[in-house]
């Protein structure tokens, strides 16, 4: 995709992400007009021959008002006992419009663990192209019927993301009442205005959007921007608009400048995706300066004398977070060893390591092809 226009006749797959402001109203409702509108566009660039995937929310916020709750439940066997309500709802609305339409769709329910083990991220992919290869739309949301913090994605900008990833998508559509990525709080300056495009999001960045008190934060812009930082690693486009805008969908993939499009700078290969962003992270390494720009800068692997610390109680084939002299995490990766074993050789030089241990399968505690910088 050229970068200097928004250039989208080259997509075959796009994820679509519609938030629950813009399928619910205030009354806990669906917005039946709303939906109806969003999924014929959505048949129509199917029938154009572009690969669709949704990733929608809503089923909470549809299933407790139908079981009378006055306001969202708050513990988690409630919340859970609405969204099976919900979900079943919400699928059904959307298998009647897209039927109008004569587009199958299938429904698909994840959690963390859906992405965080290796063999069930694998799975949920094979079954995704099996859908999109029959040339039906996978309708896709976390599974809130048996998810909990422990195990929750944590927001759906995020699973979206992930899928995208998942299924290597071309772009990332994330749609809510949200109409992009303003310069200022648009809430409080009347003259605050959607920056139409980014190439980097920065720390400062994304301290602003998530900042207390901040209009884009409290909107969601927060979750937004980390969706937006995994697609552009993935090496796709973001793109966040309105989900009210007229024909939003359409008039994006037609190349007008609506809302803001994230554009990629990397492409992370299939596995350092995963290890990035969808592996459970098991533990901590704490890093001296000069591993942290070896790593860094010049791109090697982590050896045992860059090590100062160890946090966590992880096994052989973990992945863990490696943070920088400063307390900043600056990479992810694949540990060559456990965490006892690491305690043990961290500070050492790697002909120390046989020695020490009593065998030395590794040079490397996490090697290069292992690690991702950045995340």
């Amino acid at each position: 995709m050229r970068k200097q226009a928004r250039d989208f006749n080259d997509v075959r797959r796009t994820v679509v992400k519609i938030g629950s402001s813009s399928l619910i109203y205030s009354t806990g409702k669906p917005n039946l007009a709303q939906m109806e509108n969003l999924v014929r566009q959505m048949a129509d660039i199917h029938n154009r021959g572009v690969d669709v995937l949704l990733v929608t929310s809503g089923a909470i916020g549809v299933g407790f008002n139908r079981l009378g709750y006055s306001q969202k439940p708050k513990s988690i066997p409630e919340k859970q006992a609405a969204a099976a309500v919900g979900q079943g709802m919400l699928m059904h609305l959307y298998e009647k419009f897209f039927d109008e339409y004569g587009v199958v769709v299938g429904q698909i329910l994840l959690t963390r663990e859906d992405f965080s083990d290796r063999r069930r991220f694998l799975n949920a992919r094979n079954t995704m192209y099996a859908l999109l290869g029959m040339g039906v739309i996978p309708v896709i949301n976390e599974n809130d019927t048996v998810a909990v913090d422990e195990i929750k994605v944590g927001d759906n900008d995020t699973l979206a993301a992930q899928v995208a990833g998942l299924v290597d998508a071309d772009l990332l559509l994330l749609l809510s009442d949200i109409d992009g990525l303003y310069n200022a709080n648009p809430k409080t300056d009347p003259g605050a205005v959607v920056i139409p495009m980014v190439t980097e999001i920065t720390r400062e960045l994304e301290s602003a959007a998530g900042g207390s008190g901040s209009a884009v934060g409290t909107g969601g812009m927060a979750t937004k921007l980390h969706a937006a930082r995994m697609a552009m690693h993935f090496g796709l486009a973001t793109v966040v608009a309105g989900a009210g805008t007229g024909d939003v969908i359409r008039r994006v993939l037609a190349g007008e400048e609506l809302g803001t499009v994230f554009w990629p700078s990397v492409r992370l290969d299939n596995k350092k995706r995963w290890i990035a962003y969808c592996a459970t992270v098991q533990g901590k390494l704490f890093l001296d300066e000069g591993a942290a720009q070896a790593l860094a800068r010049r791109g090697k692997s982590l050896l045992p004398s860059g090590i100062t610390g160890v946090e966590g109680d992880f096994e052989i084939g973990n992945t863990v977070s490696l943070v920088g002299p400063d307390g900043v995490e600056i990479a992810r990766g694949i540990v060559n060893y456990s965490a006892r074993e690491v305690n043990l050789i961290k500070g050492l030089h790697t002909h120390d390591i046989q020695k020490t241990l009593g065998h030395k399968d590794y040079d490397e505690v996490v090697h290069r092809n292992n690690l991702v910088l950045d995340v």
